[in-house]
């Protein structure tokens, strides 16, 4: 691949936050943005250069996409495949590709495919009936997670039973999607490693950073994580591995398990900049967005040697209301640019040197 010269437009498929923050670093890099999505109003809407507001299947509006910019990326997984293959039918180039998207988009696709490269998951049955539900729910002892096969973040689109619970009354309160009922893993902590991969399979990684959870909503993410070199090490290796299997192009987040034993089983993958590795820009030479844009448009990636012990804490709802107040000067905030608070809706991220 030829490297994108300085001066070229890049697009971006997603109108959130992280394309808020791919959008600025972008600019930084001396190209001009792009971006697609469906809000009169939206985050990455107001630092763009240009938007387009449609559906993500319009094809008179994927068109004008294709023609406004030299590379095509997407900043979240449910961007529909069908309108990555009106791209690529209409000559565009877009990274990460058809694979990386489809396969994330589903939760059994997702475990399969990480099997079959050899990073181990939970245990796990595919739900697409009440009684696959009941099957499933008594090979595992009742004591599992019913996750809808797509389109669930942040907790959204699960169910947590127990062998007094119902799993058919779990399968009608998810409306009778495609689910997979994983079982319960007993972990000790989680991690996620950020990965990013050139098209000609040059790769660089972050160090993973520990995680946790809150009403299964990530709360905070740190680094460096408690976690033992080699358990560290082999979550790399797993990444990297991943990434290598899906020819994935870009920036990609993984989440990991951790046993108790050391051991680790993924939890999922993200195709794209994450959350968890909010920290990176503050702490690292280069932040997981600049580096997605390097791996996109072919650059050499950047140095991710960290700097300084960091904490990112998520913001949520009203959190942004007292940020600044409770900050110390060392504190770094950053601010999504949403116009409504909600109970539970991330709206910006603190980093603290620690």
């Amino acid at each position: 691949m030829t490297p994108l010269p300085v001066g070229s437009v890049i697009g971006i498929l997603g109108d959130g936050q992280l394309g808020r923050m791919l959008a600025s670093e972008a600019a930084r890099l001396g190209f001009d943005v792009v971006v697609f999505g469906q809000d009169e109003d939206s985050p990455a809407r107001r630092v763009a250069s240009h938007s387009i507001v449609a559906e993500y299947t319009d094809r008179d509006a994927l068109a004008e996409l294709s023609v406004r910019c030299d590379l095509i990326t997407l900043e979240f997984e449910n961007v529909p495949v069908e309108a990555l293959q009106i791209l690529e039918d209409m000559g565009a180039t877009v990274c990460p590709g058809q694979t990386s998207l489809k396969i994330c988009q589903d939760r059994h696709l997702e475990k399969s495919f990480s099997r079959e490269a050899g990073v181990m998951t939970a245990d796990y049955h595919v739900v697409n009936s009440v009684d696959d539900a009941v099957v499933a729910f008594e090979a595992l002892g009742g004591n599992g997670i019913l996750k809808t096969r797509r389109d669930g973040y942040d907790g959204h689109g699960q169910r947590r039973l127990k062998p007094e619970d119902s799993p058919v009354q779990a399968f009608e309160d998810l409306r009778e999607a495609p689910c997979v009922f994983e079982a319960l893993v007993p972990f000790a902590g989680e991690m996620s490693v950020i990965v990013a991969r050139r098209a000609d399979g040059e790769m660089a990684t972050f160090e993973p950073a520990e995680n946790i959870h809150k009403n299964g909503i990530l709360h905070i993410s740190r680094a460096p994580s408690r976690y033992a070199e080699e358990t560290k090490q082999a979550a790399i290796g797993a990444a990297k591995k991943l990434a290598e299997a899906l020819g994935h192009v870009g920036v990609m987040a993984c989440e990991f398990f951790v046993l108790e034993s050391g051991e680790i089983l993924l939890n999922e993958i993200a195709p794209r900049v994450h959350n968890s590795g909010h920290w990176t820009p503050e702490a690292c030479i280069t932040g997981q967005f600049e580096q997605h844009i390097r791996a996109i448009a072919g650059w050499p990636l950047g140095s991710t040697d960290r700097l300084m012990d960091v904490e990112m804490e998520n913001l949520l709802g009203d959190d942004v209301m007292t940020a600044y107040g409770s900050a110390g000067p060392g504190d770094m905030i950053t601010l999504y640019g949403k116009r409504e608070m909600r109970a539970g809706r991330k709206m910006g991220h603190i980093v603290k040197r620690l």
